[in-house]
């Protein structure tokens, strides 16, 4: 695979890190990389090594962050009453690009998930309980993903904020813009149908 090259196989071993990418796409990326842009190849080593020197997390949300605090904790626009709690940056990130959220978040980085070593305590729910009961938080809007383990971190997370006095709101799931009813997954529709609204 590395034709005779210890580094060349280092390298697609390093790739393989990546989520997604197995020994084929690694190889074909070292290869490409090297074959065709060893100029970009060395840019995104810089920023590689950068980011992971420089970016950490956020004091207050737990967010990636270059300061103490990010630019959303920061600043003095956003709505301090709602707080959303993700399971990771990604989320927040296609939370704050699809929606015209302006309240402040909670990164948990990760979900109760006991057999990987994630409890209470990795998930930073000491900080999350500090701040809902500071008074200042009024809707925690819980936007785990509808798996089992994020289910089961939902209903902490509603526990917690119903010990504090705070509201607190699910994302909804179902069916899709735009989806037909004869392509949607089954458990998918099962939970649309059980959590079915009244029409206004």
């Amino acid at each position: 695979m590395s034709a005779g090259s210890p580094l060349l196989a280092e390298l697609i071993e390093a790739l393989r890190c990546l989520p997604g990418v197995g020994a084929k796409s690694a190889q074909r990326m070292a290869f490409h990389v090297l074959e065709r842009d060893r100029a970009g190849a060395r840019r995104l080593a810089e920023r590689l090594s950068a980011a992971v020197e420089r970016i950490g997390n956020c004091r207050r949300c737990r967010g990636f962050s270059e300061t103490e605090l990010c630019s959303v904790c920061a600043s003095p626009a956003r709505d301090a009453s709602l707080l959303c709690v993700v399971e990771s940056p990604v989320d927040q990130a296609a939370v704050e690009t699809a929606t015209g959220f302006r309240g402040l978040y909670f990164v948990l980085l990760g979900r109760l998930s006991p057999l990987d070593g994630l409890g209470p305590r990795e998930l930073g729910l000491d900080q999350l309980t500090e701040r809902l009961r500071s008074g200042e938080v009024r809707e925690l809007i819980v936007a785990t993903n509808p798996t089992v383990e994020g289910e089961a971190t939902a209903h902490l997370l509603s526990q917690l904020a119903r010990e504090a006095g705070v509201r607190a709101t699910r994302l909804a799931h179902g069916v899709p813009l735009g989806g037909e009813l004869e392509f949607i997954d089954r458990g998918t529709l099962a939970h649309a149908f059980g959590s079915r609204q009244t029409l206004t």
